[in-house]
Order: C-alpha cells, then structure tokens, then sequence
C-alpha cells in the first residue's frame, strides 16, 4: 500500500511526465519535490516494463550517488512501493528488480563508468540538475534512447515510449534547458525545433510541497540575497548578466561536499574601511576560509564576512585560524593601512600576516581567479549563497551588484594566496572540449592545468 500522497501540484507533474512528449523538464525552487516525482515515472515504468533500462545521471557521481541512491530512490521505494524488493550492485551502481529491468546511475564526470552504462541502451534517461551538465554531454546521452520494450495497456502489449526526463533549480536564461524547452530553440544554432510538442515543461516550486517541508522553510529561502530567492523561492530563470565572469551554473557544477583535505589553509580579509566599534551602517567585513587541497583543487571552506567593529571581527578571524589550523592571514591594507594587521595581532599575537594592497580594480584582479573557476580549479565546499551572488555581479563592465563586493574580494585575496602570480593566457579548444591555463609563477615558471 502506497504511503505518498502527491499534491494537486505533484499530480499535475506526474501527468506532464506521462505525457506523449519525449523530453520533459520539471523547473522550480529547492525542496520543491521534482526528483522525487521524476524518480517516481522512472520506477513505475522500470515494473510496467519486464528487462527495460533506465539511467539517472548526473555531472557527478558523487552526487548522483549521495542525493539519490542513498536518499531519493529509498524513500521513493518506501513510500510507494514498500513490498517491492530489488537489488542494488554496489560495484556498477544500479538497481534490479525482480522483472529483470535496471536502473543504471552515474555521473558525466566518470569517463570510464560513462562508457560503461552508456554503452547500452535505454528507454528512459534522467539528466539530474541538468543545469550542471553541459548540451553536449547532454546529446551524447540522448543517443543511448534507443531500447525498445513492451509493455501492457489494459491488456494489450505496447512499444513502451522513450523518455529523457530533466530536473533544475533554473539557471539563467543563457542555458540551453531555457532554450530548449522555454523558447523552443535548438540551443546551438537558435532555428525553432521541429518538433516542439516532444518537449513539455512544469515549473514546481517549494510551495507547491509544503505538506513534505519545515515549518521555517520557506522563511529560509526568503531570507536568501535577491537572485537567490529568485531562483530557489520562486523557480524563476535568471536574467542573463552580460560579460558575468562567473555564473551559477558552473559553481554548482563544482560544488562539492566532501571536500579532500587540505594542504594548505589561509583567511582573506576584506575590511569596510570603517574603525567604528559597531559598524551597523557600514559596509561588512569580507573574511573568506579558503584551502589548497590533496587533489590540487583550491575550496572556499567558510564565508565568515560580518557587520561588526573591529574587536569582533578581529576575534572572528583569529578564531578561524585556530579552528582550522590556519597558515596565514591575507589582508588588504588600502583603507586603515597597518590597522588590518593590528586588529589581528590584538586578538592572537604572532598570527602569520600576509598585507596585500590593492594596485589593480576589483574586476581586474577577479578575472585569473574566475578563470580557474570555471574549469573547477576553484570549488566550493559548501553554499554560500551571498558570496556567490557578488561573484556573479563581477562584468567585464565593473561589478554590477549593490553595495561593495566585501565577501567577493576577499575571497579573491585568499584565492589568489594559494594560486601565486597571475593568469596570462587561457587558450581554449572546443573540439577537444578542454581549456588549458597557464599561470605564470614567480619567476616565470608556468604552470599548466588542463580542464575537460
């Protein structure tokens, strides 16, 4: 007997998913309960269909394994199908059921476990957080559509329709699923599609699954930065920012949870230029955690940025360094010049102190950092949804965000810290989808990194 009881919402979804349309996307805010549904059509048409195929991928593994296998699909299976058993294969990661048929996970960024599953067939795909993954993972993966299995309808064996499902909290209109599906475009060359009625789109929102959330929950995403609430309140595609040196799209893409451990750990410190002792009315106070991991990768690990005078965020600081056993601290020194240093060596004597001085503009020191980012030399471990929105406002054109990018530069002081010198040219090859950074060391000793 099933437990769940979908809202009017969700079974609205649910039709939309069973739609004649090939391609379907559910958009929306967070918590909002569209996994859930698309997970749901997949198990349902996993038991109609005796030996059929499906697969639920995501840009990585780690992710596809953590928010589904181990949390969406059991509760899933607990909740509307507790008497089905089925077998989950821990070494190629999919599940069997009794039928015969399988749902396959994995993750684009698994070159060899790719291959691997997509060297099969399927009659149904998943492209979890699709906004993560880019259009031409995408169409490698719509070529794997291609089983044909049957099913019965009332009685009568039929080919069973071949389906790719797509979720996203919406990115911003530059994306290809806003092309795709909202305006009914091929995303590379812009011409109308075909055939526009393979492709429906559901906007879900958390509203529209109060029944499964916190009291507060809501209250939560409200209090989120202005384009935060728009994406993860509202469900709303963001407007495209022109010249953006980063986007949110590639900051979830290299998000990461679990980050390795580090090798190396500094504090970036952004003051307001302001040496009242409260600071109500001023501008905040950037203090960024970053660290140089194992793997080579650097992690933004804590966004600590306050309004507050310099007593506290002196202790803020230096309270940072000790829980993370810290290496130094990055200050710039442009406003209040050896204030910035005293502040910290009052709150922790002999703290190791680096003072930077800001020589260039804001967005020209940005640029090398954003450059590693967006090949995922730059991660995040964790959400920092007020750093990112001041990420996101630095334009070729100057920082287009309100107020002063605080958080932002800060976290460039620190990113620039464990990267030392300066990006001098990224040299891009589309055919082998890859970029290629050569950072110049002191001593102008380059250092290459190459990205897929």
């Amino acid at each position: 007997m099933s437990l769940y009881n979908p809202t009017p919402k969700q079974r609205e979804a649910l039709r939309v998913l069973a739609s004649d349309a090939m391609h379907c996307l559910l958009y929306g805010g967070a918590r909002s309960g569209k996994t859930f549904l698309i997970i749901l059509a997949i198990v349902i048409r996993a038991l109609a269909a005796p030996h059929s195929r499906h697969a639920v991928l995501r840009f990585r593994f780690n992710h596809v394994k953590q928010s589904i296998v181990f949390d969406t699909f059991p509760k899933v299976m607990r909740l509307c199908f507790p008497e089905m058993t089925y077998k989950l294969d821990h070494t190629d990661w999919f599940v069997q059921f009794p039928n015969g048929s399988q749902i396959w996970f994995g993750g684009l960024d698994d070159k060899g476990r790719t291959e691997k599953i997509l060297g099969q067939e399927f009659v149904s795909l998943f492209l979890n957080e699709s906004s993560q993954i880019p259009f031409g993972s995408r169409n490698m993966a719509v070529t794997r559509l291609a089983q044909k299995v049957t099913h019965s309808v009332h009685g009568h064996p039929q080919v069973m329709r071949r389906k790719c499902y797509y979720d996203e909290n919406p990115p911003s209109q530059a994306h290809w699923t806003y092309r795709l599906f909202m305006k009914k475009q091929d995303p590379d060359s812009g011409k109308p599609l075909t055939e526009p009625e393979n492709y429906a789109v559901l906007q879900v929102n958390p509203e529209d699954n109060l029944e499964n959330l916190p009291d507060d929950y809501l209250k939560t995403l409200a209090g989120l930065p202005a384009k935060m609430r728009e994406r993860f309140l509202k469900g709303k595609f963001g407007d495209i920012t022109e010249g953006a040196y980063w986007n949110q799209e590639d900051i979830e893409k290299w998000r990461e949870a679990s980050p390795p451990d580090m090798q190396r750990i500094v504090i970036g410190v952004d003051p307001s230029g302001s040496d009242d002792e409260e600071n109500a009315g001023n501008e905040e106070i950037g203090i960024v955690v970053a660290g140089l991991g194992v793997d080579g990768n650097a992690y933004a690990l804590e966004d600590l940025s306050c309004k507050a005078g310099p007593k506290t965020w002196g202790n803020i600081v230096t309270t940072a360094y000790d829980r993370h056993m810290a290496d130094k601290v990055i200050g710039e020194i442009n406003y209040g010049g050896a204030m910035v240093e005293h502040v910290i060596q009052t709150s922790r004597p002999r703290t190791p102190f680096e003072a930077v001085t800001a020589s260039r503009g804001k967005v020209v020191r940005a640029e090398p950092i954003s450059a590693l980012a967006e090949v995922g030399k730059i991660r995040h471990a964790g959400e920092f949804r007020k750093l990112e929105e001041e990420l996101c406002s630095f334009t070729k054109a100057g920082y287009v965000g309100s107020g002063s990018p605080n958080r932002a530069d800060a976290f460039v002081w620190a990113m620039t810290a464990l990267f030392p010198g300066i990006v001098r040219k990224e040299k891009r090859d589309e055919e082998c989808n890859r970029v290629e950074i050569v950072q110049y060391a002191p001593g102008d000793q380059a250092v290459s990194w190459l990205a897929s």
